[in-house]
């Protein structure tokens, strides 16, 4: 277990700040200049008095009531990445078929960026399936392909989108790498508001997959020059930002996790720490460095301010009052959500950033690593149940259902795994790496896959597209 200090952001603020010619300057003071922030900007730099706490109650109050098994809010009337505010990947209704085939695919990505793709996601009607490419399309389709509509957006002169949008009745919300975050109409395609990089202090990309509670979105913003993160509040009908935070180092991925029974909202960062707030009141709670003791040792980034070699890249699931991190240490730990501390750490002894997912019912968390392997852990006391060679890294979301375990491997498949054993039902082969997650919905499994490329690791060859990755519809194969 690591000792912590008794109050981790003292030692961080001492870090955050530098002499400058005899006057201290901290990051605040540096983003709020380069960045030029907007209409609220970030915080420290301007006030939050727009700002309207949501009210969690209803979600907390449903989650005493339905069990520890509710994923919540459970598709009704919203759908979300890793299907819930707590982030689970978990549909236990969902039953994966004995033997599927692929019933169709489009093309979608097309950009070499190694972060994981977006996950293609159903409303919560079931009806449509909105698919955000890396080349900034989003494009929605019937359950058995029939394209309804396409759009080009800002984020087409970026990296497109790799996080996966949070659909709210008819709307959905999704940030590019060009900084923006968009409200779509699932309808229509209609961009309703999109919020500028500049509103958000200058990001210059948002990869995280937006949470929603009670008319509020909260996303994770990127900033360069130096890098570092934010937490963003806005307001969903709008998209005006109503609160900030900007104490991440490095450019942050993963997505915000809010767990209304505890009050804690966490997330992590490619610094290597996992910064957790006080929810709704988003006061700040605690700070967890991953890396062992001293922390990682890996390159030194933004002047010194923080080092690579921990990075945590998954977006962080809670559950049973802890929150479950894989970072770049090669380590999973469970954490205290009360004060951050480690209860316990699970070693691959390769780089995990992976999104876990969580059976709430059994006790369980599954995740992947680069080590080629898919653990089942006992979320309790991070005892190994089973361990599955993948033959590939995994990288993207592992989704647990009823029985089985889907979760996309670098050798290009997507398999099913059985969930109390891991012994392998079935395979699906693709063109590139599977690095979205697998979505059930129905009798239906839909997900996404990189572009094939070569020459990606050469440094002195040209890299080439060979081949467009695609979005797949698998049915059962009877």
């Amino acid at each position: 277990m690591t000792e912590r200090t008794a109050d981790p952001r003292a030692v961080e603020f001492d870090r955050d700040a530098e002499t400058a010619g005899g006057t201290r300057v901290t990051r605040r003071q540096l983003l709020c200049t380069a960045g030029a922030a907007g209409t609220i900007g970030l915080a420290g730099c301007a006030g939050r008095q727009y700002r309207s706490p949501p009210d969690c109650s209803p979600v907390a109050a449903a989650a005493e009531s339905a069990g520890e098994y509710t994923p919540l809010p459970a598709d009704d009337g919203i759908s979300m990445f890793r299907r819930g505010l707590r982030r689970y990947g978990y549909y236990p209704e969902e039953t994966v078929p004995a033997a599927v085939r692929v019933d169709w695919s489009v093309p979608t990505n097309e950009i070499g960026h190694t972060a994981a793709k977006s996950t293609p996601r159903p409303t919560p009607d079931g009806e449509t399936i909105l698919v955000a490419s890396d080349t900034g399309r989003i494009d929605a389709y019937t359950p058995t392909g029939e394209q309804r509509w396409g759009i080009e957006t800002g984020a087409s002169r970026s990296l497109g989108f790799h996080g996966t949008p949070a659909i709210v009745d008819e709307t959905a919300y999704i940030g590019g790498y060009d900084g923006d975050c968009y409200a779509i109409d699932v309808d229509t395609g209609d961009v309703r508001w999109r919020t500028g990089a500049r509103e958000f202090g200058g990001a210059i990309a948002i990869g995280s997959s937006p949470a929603y509670v009670d008319g509020n979105l909260y996303l994770l913003a990127e900033y360069k020059n130096p890098d570092s993160g934010a937490l963003w509040e806005l307001d969903a009908e709008t998209g005006t930002p109503t609160w900030s935070d900007d104490r991440l180092w490095g450019m942050p991925h993963p997505s915000p996790a809010i767990d209304c029974e505890t009050g804690r909202l966490v997330t992590g960062s490619n610094d290597g720490v996992v910064y957790c707030w006080e929810f709704p009141s988003l006061e700040f709670a605690w700070s967890f460095q991953a890396g062992g003791e001293g922390g990682p040792d890996g390159k030194s980034k933004a002047d010194g301010r923080f080092n690579l070699g921990a990075q945590i890249k998954g977006t962080i699931p809670t559950y049973d009052g802890a929150a479950f991190v894989g970072s770049w240490d090669g380590r999973f730990y469970r954490l205290d959500l009360a004060d951050g501390t480690e209860e316990w750490s699970f070693e691959t002894g390769r780089v995990i950033m992976s999104n876990p997912a969580i059976d709430p019912e059994e006790g369980v968390v599954y995740v992947g690593s680069d080590d080629h392997f898919v653990y089942a852990l006992d979320a309790e006391t991070g005892d190994e149940l089973w361990s599955t060679n993948v033959n590939g890294r995994v990288i993207g979301s592992i989704t647990a259902t009823a029985e089985s375990i889907l979760v996309g491997s670098y050798d290009g498949h997507l398999y099913a795994l059985d969930r109390a054993t891991g012994e392998r039902r079935w395979r699906v082969q693709n063109r590139g790496h599977v690095t979205s997650g697998a979505i059930p919905r129905g009798d239906r499994i839909y997900y996404a896959e990189r572009g094939v490329f070569s020459n990606y690791y050469d440094d002195e060859e040209e890299t080439v597209l060979e081949e467009t990755g695609h979005a797949y519809c698998l049915v059962p194969d009877d």
